[in-house]
C-alpha cells in the first residue's frame, strides 16, 4: 500500500475552488486500490478527528488565530500530524503532496523530517502566486522565496502546465519533473433556457461571456474598454464576485462601463449546472487570465463554448492550441468583430477542435491515471 499525503487544500469535500476540486477528483476517480489518501481538512472542530471521504482517510487540523499567516500554520500542523501518524502505524515510503508554495521559508527542516520517516516530498508550485497584484510588495516577495526554497528542497516538482515547468527550469537550478494538468467535467450538457435569462435580461447566443475571479490580472479592464470600443450588439456577461470590492469602483471609475448597457455584471453562479448552460448558450467566452498555469474556467470554456477568445500567453497556448482565436491587449476589439462575422460552420469547428483537447488531454479520468501511475512507481 501506498500512503499519499495530501498538504495544502482546505479539505473535502471540495467547498472552495482549484486544489480542493483536483483533491475531490483524485479520490471521487480512483482506481487503483494500493493507494491510500490522507487529507488534511482545515476545520474549527476538534483536531486530529477522522472521518472517510470516498475511501480516503481525512483529518481535521483545526485552523490557529493566525490571521494572514492562518495557512502557513494549517499546512506545517498538518505535515506535523501526519508525521506522527505515520511513525504510530508505522507507514513506510510515504508520499507527501505539498500543494502551493505558502511553507516554502520553513520547508527546510520539514523536508528533512519527511526523508528522516523515509518519505518524498512532492510538491505543486501552483501558478505562480508571487505575480498576483492583490498581494503586497512583503508578501510578493515571501512568495517569490518560498517558491525558491520549494523547488530546492522538493525530490520532484508537478507542473499543472508546461508554462510553468518551463519557467521554474529557467529561473533555478536543475529538478525533477512532471507535468500533469488539471481536469475538466465533461458530462451531458443540455443547451435550454432557465429563469436566470429572464432575470438578468441576457438573451441565448447574443453574448460574450467572462468567468473568473475579480482581480487585476485577469485584464478585465482591457476586456470591457475593448468590448465598449467594438460596434458588436451583443452583451458582455461578466460572472465575477464583484459585490463589496474595491477594484470594482476602480473600474468603474477608469472606463464608465456602467453608460454601456451592453456591459452587464451579474454576480456569481455556484450552480454547475447552470453554469455550463450560460457557458454553451454564449456566442463566445473570453479568457483574459494571465497569471497561472492551467485554468480550470479555460477548460471548462474549451469544453462547453464553442469559440473562445484567449489572451495570447504561453500558459494558455499550452493548453488551447489552435481551437481558439488569440488576443493581444490592444487588439481585443479587432477580434470581437472578427467574432462577430464568424460563420456557423467555423464556429463549430473551433468547437470540435476543442472539445478533442479536452477528451484528449485533459479529463479527470486521465488526469487522475497519471497521479496513480506516480504514486505507484517505486522509482
Amino acid at each position: 500500500m501506498r500512503h499519499v499525503f495530501i498538504i495544502g487544500s482546505r479539505g473535502l469535500p471540495a467547498k472552495y475552488g482549484g486544489f480542493e476540486t483536483f483533491v475531490d477528483e483524485l479520490v471521487t476517480n480512483q482506481k487503483n486500490k494500493n493507494i491510500k489518501y490522507h487529507v488534511a481538512n482545515l476545520s474549527d472542530s476538534e483536531n486530529h478527528t477522522h472521518f472517510d471521504y470516498k475511501g480516503a482517510d481525512v483529518f481535521n487540523i483545526k485552523a490557529r488565530n493566525m490571521g494572514g499567516a492562518k495557512v502557513i500554520f494549517y499546512d506545517l500542523d498538518a505535515i506535523k500530524y501526519s508525521l506522527s501518524l505515520i511513525g504510530n502505524e508505522n507507514i513506510e515510503k510515504p508520499i507527501f503532496y505539498i500543494l502551493g508554495n505558502t511553507i516554502g521559508a520553513f520547508i527546510s527542516p520539514v523536508a528533512r523530517k519527511i526523508h528522516k520517516a523515509g518519505g518524498v516530498l512532492f510538491v505543486n508550485p501552483d501558478g505562480l502566486e508571487w505575480r498576483r497584484s492583490k498581494w503586497s510588495y512583503p508578501i510578493r516577495k515571501y512568495l517569490k522565496y518560498s517558491e525558491r526554497k520549494m523547488v530546492e528542497k522538493a525530490d520532484l516538482i508537478i507542473a499543472d502546465n508546461q508554462g510553468i515547468d518551463d519557467y521554474l527550469k529557467e529561473e533555478y537550478k536543475p529538478f525533477m519533473s512532471q507535468v500533469i494538468a488539471y481536469g475538466t467535467d465533461i458530462s451531458d450538457q443540455n443547451k435550454i433556457a432557465t429563469p436566470w435569462y429572464r432575470e438578468k435580461d441576457v438573451v441565448p447566443d447574443e453574448y460574450y461571456l467572462v468567468v473568473g475571479r475579480f482581480v487585476p490580472e485577469n485584464n478585465y479592464e482591457v476586456i470591457i474598454k475593448s468590448f465598449m470600443e467594438s460596434t458588436t450588439t451583443k452583451d458582455l456577461v461578466i460572472i465575477t464576485n464583484y459585490e463589496q470590492n474595491n477594484f470594482y469602483e476602480e473600474l468603474k471609475q477608469r472606463t464608465n462601463f456602467e453608460q454601456d448597457e451592453r456591459i452587464k455584471f451579474v454576480g456569481t453562479v455556484y450552480n454547475k449546472e447552470l453554469l455550463k448552460n450560460i457557458r454553451k448558450n454564449a456566442h463566445a467566452y473570453i479568457h483574459g487570465h494571465e497569471v497561472g498555469g492551467t485554468n480550470p474556467g479555460l477548460l471548462e470554456a474549451l469544453w462547453s463554448t464553442e469559440l473562445s477568445l484567449v489572451l495570447d500567453v504561453s500558459f494558455n497556448r499550452n493548453v488551447a492550441q489552435d481551437s481558439v482565436l488569440y488576443w493581444e491587449k490592444n487588439k481585443l476589439t479587432d477580434l470581437i468583430h472578427r467574432a462577430d462575422e464568424i460563420s456557423k460552420y467555423e464556429k463549430k469547428a473551433y468547437g470540435r477542435k476543442s472539445c478533442d483537447i479536452i477528451i484528449k488531454n485533459y479529463t479527470w479520468e486521465k488526469i487522475v491515471s497519471q497521479y496513480e501511475e506516480l504514486f505507484t512507481d517505486e522509482s
